[in-house]
This record gives structure tokens, sequence and C-alpha cells, in this order.
């Protein structure tokens, strides 16, 4: 099963939160690498990073930075053993694939630009499963007829 995830998925997999159990499971029965393009990696390294900042000026949000650092060493290192593999996808195909969910959906539904695009680029990639915890995130992929590999 070819599939893609976004940031959510990613969020779950590297740090203990109400949808890790779901992900870690999911992640247990995987037996292929799962591609991602260098803006879903650098998503996440960038909310990683956010959240140890917002940390330090305010202890009781965000997360440590020792916890920052333990969820990015932990994403290189299963970078660097292939769990995750990543792809050069062609952006301009991307980014016409956005336009056009954009324009079917975000007057309605209100998506943010990186949500459409993680989702243009599993489409392009042929995924046939996205794995999301956003909700609506969810909504968008079930639109664009793509099934959800996590609730």
């Amino acid at each position: 099963m070819k599939c893609y995830p976004d940031t959510s998925f990613l969020c779950a997999v590297y740090r203990e939160q109400v949808h890790s159990k779901q992900a870690d499971a999911w992640m247990a029965q995987n037996t292929e690498p799962i591609s991602i393009a260098g803006l879903l990696a650098l998503e996440f390294r960038q909310s990683v990073r956010l959240q140890g900042w917002i940390h330090e000026r305010n202890p009781s949000q965000g997360f440590s930075m020792f916890e920052t650092d333990a969820m990015l060493r932990d994403f290189q290192s299963d970078l660097a053993s292939g769990l995750w593999k990543m792809v050069s996808p062609d952006w301009a195909a991307i980014h016409y694939i956005a336009e056009t969910i954009s324009s079917k959906h975000t007057a309605v539904s209100g998506n943010r630009l990186a949500d459409i695009l993680h989702l243009a680029t599993a489409i392009h990639l042929g995924a046939e499963t996205f794995l999301s915890f956003d909700k609506r995130q969810q909504a968008l992929a079930v639109a664009e007829g793509m099934a959800l590999g996590v609730n």
C-alpha cells in the first residue's frame, strides 16, 4: 500500500501524544519505506524547533529543547536507516495539483497551503492512503479520493 504522511502523523510518531499509539501501531505493521518530500521534512523539523522556542519563552507551552533535540535526532536516524525515503518530486506538477485542490476546496473548508501541498504531493507520488490526524486534512484527502490510514 503506497501511503503518504503529513506533519501530524510524524509528530505522533516522534512525540508521545494522544495519537501516538495509533501511529506506532500503523508503523509497526508497515513493511516498506515511506516516501516523503523535502517540504514535509522541513515542516516537521520547523514545527518541532518552533515548539522548543515557545517552551523556552513559556515553560507551560511547547516542549523542552531536550525533547526537541531528541525528536530531530530520531527523525534523522530514521531517515538514514531508510524508514523514510526522501524523494524529489516534480514541484511544478505538484503546484498544478495544489491549485486544483485549492480552487475546489479552500473557499468551503479553509485549508492551509502546506496541507494542500502535502496532499498534492501524495497524489503526485501515486499514494493511495493518506496518514493524518488532522480532521480538516483527513476530510480534504477523502474529498480527493484518498483512503485514510489512521482516524
